[in-house]
């Protein structure tokens, strides 16, 4: 397919799948914890405002959670249909690590997430707010697992090489490696961000269409303080992150700079703006900054930063594409940390819902911080190639023996159903953000509910 052979096309459809996939937990593990905080308002206030949200947000979660469970079971599956050489070697770190991931956090959710989705009438308030708070601990313990894995992955430590296979010697050191808390704390709240930026613009919506009810102008007032709180504290967690990644992986950080080579004596600039050429070895029409790169990344102003050509041409990762990733990932944070500041503007101003421009910027930075998740990882995972584990085994050597055939045909066949069935799904939920919060209705319903998505109702009248 389009001249690619079987290793890239591997690569293309786990790209592919992991990026249908990651936006999902996004916005489930900070929708969890959203429900949570909701429920606590109303149990403390007993603000009707405040079960109305609660309600109309589990209907959207419920989706997003049915989906993603989906699409990560898939997702797993590759493992040992494309990526045998993988598993073979380092599945007996990998394969546990996934494993107490089901053992925990789905098994935590599970258990509680009927009671959290169809037991409002059913249990007590303390049991079913209880149920909540488990099922949001239950995503923040999948999130704690799938990060300590693919850290080992970049930062690989807490093992020996047996007969050709990584065999784990201690597991403390292989779960909390070296990138590992900069990584779990980066996803969590970059988590928490795409879910605050997706409820208020959903609110943007309403207040652009006139509707000014309680519930529309609380759940933004809420999305815009996590806004102004978290987005400065992502960046510094950012900042934190970038130092590690610079101790480990080198490389991957000259990459992310398009930083060729050092001039003896003088810090690194800062390249805002260029092309890297990989094969030129230089990052055309470059606009930079002096010194700011040595700066930002150690900082100092008398230490320079590794430049690619002090890495063999074999293991340096594709600048041309992590350079871009990683500004459109900057790039988004700087316009949320902006939206916050305005924000605070305004609500001095007592023009917070009034003042359209605002709103229309609310409601286009809703996707940001989902696009910036897809951004950072196409970062972190472009830039450990030329590895699949970092220094241990490369990714070529990893893949299974498929043919172009083969894998043309099952690359195909993910396009049209997860374009199909997930876009559906993207639909059905923009549907109900479109019919927004209503009043609770105290009477129980009929029926008792099969599956998750039984939360969500069957049938959606949108507000015109």
């Amino acid at each position: 397919m389009f001249g690619l052979d079987a290793f890239h096309l591997a690569r293309i459809q786990f790209a592919f799948t992991i990026s249908f996939h990651i936006i999902f937990p996004a916005i489930t593990i900070g929708l969890a914890s959203y429900l949570a905080v909701l429920e606590g308002l109303w149990l403390k206030t007993k603000n009707p405002v405040y079960r109305s949200l609660y309600h109309f947000w589990s209907k959207i979660f419920a989706v997003n959670f049915g989906m993603g469970v989906v699409s990560g079971l898939v997702m797993a599956y590759q493992f040992g249909t494309n990526w045998s050489g993988f598993s073979q070697f380092a599945g007996s770190i990998t394969g546990p690590l996934l494993t107490y991931e089901v053992l925990t956090a789905f098994f935590l959710e599970a258990g509680f997430l009927g009671v959290m989705l169809f037991g409002w009438q059913r249990v007590g308030p303390g049991l079913h707010f209880l149920a909540t708070c488990m099922v949001a601990l239950g995503t923040l313990v999948s999130t704690f697992w799938i990060l300590a894995s693919n850290s080992w992955m970049q930062t690989p430590q807490g093992f020996e090489i047996v007969n050709g296979q990584v065999v784990p010697v201690d597991w403390f050191a292989v779960v909390f490696n070296p990138s590992f808390p900069y990584r779990l704390l980066h996803m969590s709240v970059a988590a928490f961000l795409s879910s605050a930026f997706f409820v208020g613009a959903s609110a943007a919506w309403h207040l652009l269409r006139g509707d000014r009810t309680p519930a529309i102008k609380t759940m933004f007032s809420m999305a815009l303080w996590m806004a102004v709180i978290v987005a400065p504290i992502q960046a510094v967690i950012g900042d934190m992150h970038g130092l590690n990644t610079l101790e480990h992986q080198p490389a991957k950080i000259a990459a992310i700079e398009g930083h060729w080579e050092n001039v003896p004596g003088k810090p690194t600039p800062l390249l805002l703006f260029g092309w890297p050429d990989m094969e030129q070895e230089r990052t055309r029409y470059g606009l930079e900054i002096p010194a700011l790169g040595s700066l930002i990344l150690t900082h100092s102003l008398d230490k320079q930063v590794p430049a690619l050509k002090g890495f063999p041409k074999e293991d340096r990762p594709n600048s041309t594409t992590v350079f871009w990733s990683f500004r459109i990932m900057v790039g988004l944070a700087m316009l949320m940390i902006l939206l916050g500041l305005i924000s605070l503007w305004l609500r001095y101003r007592r023009r917070l819902y009034e003042c359209r421009p605002f709103l229309h910027f609310a409601l286009w930075m809703g996707p940001a911080g989902l696009i910036a998740i897809l951004a950072g990882w196409i970062t972190t995972e472009m830039g450990r190639q030329p590895w699949v584990v970092y220094g241990l085994m490369r990714t070529r050597d990893a893949v299974s023996a498929r043919s172009d055939l083969q894998m043309s045909l099952s690359l195909l066949a993910f396009l049209v159903v997860y374009t199909s069935v997930f876009g559906v799904g993207y639909l059905y939920m923009i549907r109900l953000i479109k019919k927004g919060p209503q009043p609770f209705d105290d009477h129980p319903t009929d029926g008792t509910p099969a599956r998750p998505l039984s939360a969500a109702p069957d049938r959606i009248e949108e507000k015109r």
